[in-house]
């Protein structure tokens, strides 16, 4: 998103690093009243020397300009009080709750998920599954258990088939073949139920947030690894009404049969312009990772490097795909950094929660009231269960329930939480103390972890000083959208008194109306070309050239850029019958019906190029806005000091 990438690149300019800070309170220079230390400067400076790649920015006054604008542009938010903007808040407060998981953590317990983790991504698993759906929150649990159950032994005896013909609805009860999967493909309880399943085995009906299932294992096999593949695509939907997917994909599976490069073939007629440029080639993928079951299966079919499949059709279009390597899994260092963000962000963070509030636990100064169970269990009516309880005003919702450290947390608090929850329970028939228990457990995991967020930036600098990077660059964010960017996109009289006056730097690149014969033999393009120039039509050309058993001829039709990378890098724009060209590994002989010239653009054609033009002018003018609205004093004697520092 826009958002994220200009804050990334706000980070990777302007961080401040202070885990690593020295002791130097030396002020470089003020904007306005504001003291900015010669140290944050050099951090930043050092910091991102590799990440500069113009040279010229590693000059200390270059990178010292750049610095200041911008001290300046927060300085002007701030006086825009953007940051008292009610979704600028909403916004930071979304991003410190998810960085804030990433610390609420513990590290034996993500340690030891992690490799069970990469255990499991080398088994891939074929298993169908049995479930009647059950509310999350429902404590009732024995009907649905024992429907599972008697599911279950219908299995064995009728077979999955059958008994998914007379049961499955797919609205409570569902009876699905879930293909191969492996590890963070299903919830975590799930996952562990079939990788726990010996094959040919349907596991005791267990839990998960869906209600109850089993799981009948089909099969486990050795993950089959990373493949990376090239392929060519005819889709379905074609501009040229000529072109017939299947019979097209065909001719060119002849004319690899024939002894035509893939590369070439795929730089020359393929639809998906993605990968045609680089002769096909995909970005290597497992098992599970396509949208298409039927791509990946012909790809891991292949059982050789350089081995080609027939052509197959996906709801994407036809293909013909080329296994170019596959490797196995990586090893379990190279995998593990990828492995612990998923962990964290998967149904396994519960566990990680668990054993985190464990170690809070023994970390804070905790106190416990003990009468408070007993309190709720005697003032919890029936009308809990019509969502209709209150808090009795006789509660002393002052009163202690437990404390962390110097924070007290209290029965109104817990009152307002049993509040909230009993919508969970609506007509539910639950003992009071299980409700309670509950309750109270998730409301002191609640208060701990929270305690432990709300801290976070005092206890761990590595966060503060993330926290900070994002909070300024969302900050600036807001601040070019509304100052620079929606004003650029919103001002149409100024943008088109901009493209008036720089109408000359939007032109069309030069473009070509043009048909092309394509051969891998040089003399079979010779014998098109003089047909062509006796203006024989496609289809006598191809008829006379191609036979059932022989694809000599491709055509390709349409307007193309002159950089397009069908057409030939030396291809001489003169209208007429050119010469013959050697490209793409085939020769190739064109009918230029038409040169379009390099014509100036109409402003809405021009349109976005021209915002982003306009858009640097008008940031050019705030930034000297800017520098005149605050006063900037840099010492130089500091500025000297760091010369000589950053020169040693």
């Amino acid at each position: 998103m826009k958002i994220h990438n200009f804050i990334l690149l706000v980070i990777a300019f302007f961080t401040i690093n202070f885990c690593t800070a020295q002791s130097n309170e030396e002020i470089l220079m003020r904007v306005d009243d504001v003291p900015i230390e010669a140290s944050e400067f050099l951090r930043v400076y050092n910091k991102n020397l590799d990440l500069v790649k113009d040279e010229s920015q590693k000059d200390i006054d270059t990178y010292l300009q750049l610095f200041v604008e911008y001290q300046l542009k927060l300085q002007e938010a701030k006086r825009l009080k953007l940051d008292e903007d009610a979704m600028y808040k909403r916004e930071f407060q979304r991003y410190k709750k998810q960085l804030t998981k990433n610390y609420l953590s513990e590290n034996k317990v993500t340690e030891t998920l992690v490799k069970e983790a990469y255990e499991r991504s080398g088994i891939d698993i074929n298993a169908s599954h049995v479930l009647v759906r059950l509310d999350e929150t429902s404590k009732d649990t024995i009907n649905a258990y024992n429907d599972v159950l008697a599911l279950r032994n219908r299995i064995l005896e009728e077979g999955f088939e059958e008994v998914k013909k007379d049961v499955h609805d797919g609205k409570s009860i569902f009876l699905e073949d879930l293909g191969y999967f492996s590890a963070f493909k299903m919830v975590y309880d799930f996952e562990t139920a079939a990788y726990n399943t010996p094959v040919g085995q349907i596991s005791m009906p267990f839990r998960t947030q869906f209600g109850y299932h089993a799981v009948l294992v089909k099969d486990k096999r050795p993950s089959r690894g990373t493949i990376t593949a090239a392929h060519i695509m005819i889709a379905l939907k074609q501009k040229d009404s000529t072109v017939v997917p299947e019979q097209r994909i065909q001719e060119i599976y002849t004319k690899l049969k024939q002894g035509d490069s893939f590369e070439s073939l795929a730089k020359q007629f393929s639809d998906d312009k993605s990968s045609a440029r680089n002769g096909g080639a995909l970005a290597p993928f497992k098992s599970g990772q396509l949208n298409s079951v039927a791509f990946e299966d012909q790809a891991f079919s292949l059982r050789n490097n350089g081995d080609v499949s027939e052509p197959f059709k996906t709801d994407y279009g036809w293909h013909i795909v080329k296994r170019i390597k596959l490797e196995p899994l990586k090893d379990f260092k190279e995998l593990k950094p990828s492995l612990e963000n998923r962990v964290k962000r998967d149904s396994r963070s519960k566990l990680i929660n668990t054993a985190m509030v464990d170690e809070l636990k023994r970390r804070y100064d905790i106190i416990y009231e003990n009468g408070c169970k007993k309190y709720f269990n005697s003032i919890i009516t029936d009308e809990f269960f019509k969502n209709s309880w209150k808090m009795p005003d006789s509660i002393d919702k002052d009163k202690m329930i437990f404390k962390i450290n110097n924070r007290t947390f209290t029965y109104g608090q817990f009152g307002g939480f049993l509040t909230a929850a009993q919508r969970k329970y609506f007509n539910k028939e639950i003992p009071v103390k299980i409700i309670v228990d509950n309750a109270y457990d998730d409301f002191f995991e609640k208060s701990i972890l929270k305690f432990r967020e709300d801290n976070l930036e005092l206890e761990n600098e590595e966060f503060a000083n993330i926290l900070k990077e994002y909070r300024d660059g969302l900050l600036l964010f807001d601040l070019m959208e509304k100052e620079i960017w929606n004003k650029a996109s919103k001002d149409t009289l100024g943008l088109k008194a901009y493209y008036e006056k720089n109408k000359s730097n939007y032109r069309w690149d030069k473009r070509v109306d043009m048909v092309m014969a394509s051969s891998s033999k040089k003399e079979i393009v010779i014998k098109a070309k003089k047909m062509m120039e006796k203006l024989k039509p496609e289809d006598e050309i191809s008829k006379a050239l191609n036979t059932d058993e022989v694809q000599n001829i491709i055509f390709t039709k349409g307007i193309y850029t002159i950089n397009d990378s069908k057409l030939p890098a030396d291809l001489n724009f003169v209208e007429g019958i050119s010469k013959v060209y050697n490209h793409n590994e085939a020769f190739h002989v064109l009918d230029v019906k038409e040169i379009l010239s390099e014509d100036i653009k109409t402003f809405e054609e021009a349109r976005g190029s021209v915002i982003n033009d306009y858009q640097t002018e008008l940031e050019t003018e705030w930034l000297d806005g800017l520098k005149s609205r605050f006063s900037v004093e840099i010492k130089q004697d500091v500025l000297n000091r760091i010369k000589t520092q950053v020169k040693g």
